[in-house]
């Protein structure tokens, strides 16, 4: 059971990825462009702030979550190599 929930967590952080950084071209186009009303001040360069500042934050999110994903994995691996020394 524990295998299930750690790989659906897998897909889970794969598919949040992808969503945040459809969500971050988006804004970014929506502030460059103009598409927010009359009170919304944007424009090219804000737009690649946006698009500069969001990419960072997907790729410190994302790298945080498959980095707890790898330790998990590496701790797993660990346990076996030790287990299989063991036995020895």
């Amino acid at each position: 059971m524990r295998e299930f929930f750690i790989g659906g967590f897998e897909i889970l952080v794969g598919v949040i990825v992808v969503l945040l950084s459809i969500a971050v071209v988006v804004a970014a186009g929506a502030v460059a462009f103009g598409a927010g009303g009359p009170q919304m001040q944007g424009g090219p360069l804000v737009g690649l702030a946006v698009l500069l500042g969001g990419a960072v934050y997907v790729i410190f999110l994302g790298g945080i979550l498959y980095m707890g994903l790898g330790i998990y994995q590496n701790t797993k691996r660990t346990a076996a190599a030790v287990e299989k020394l063991a036995n020895r």
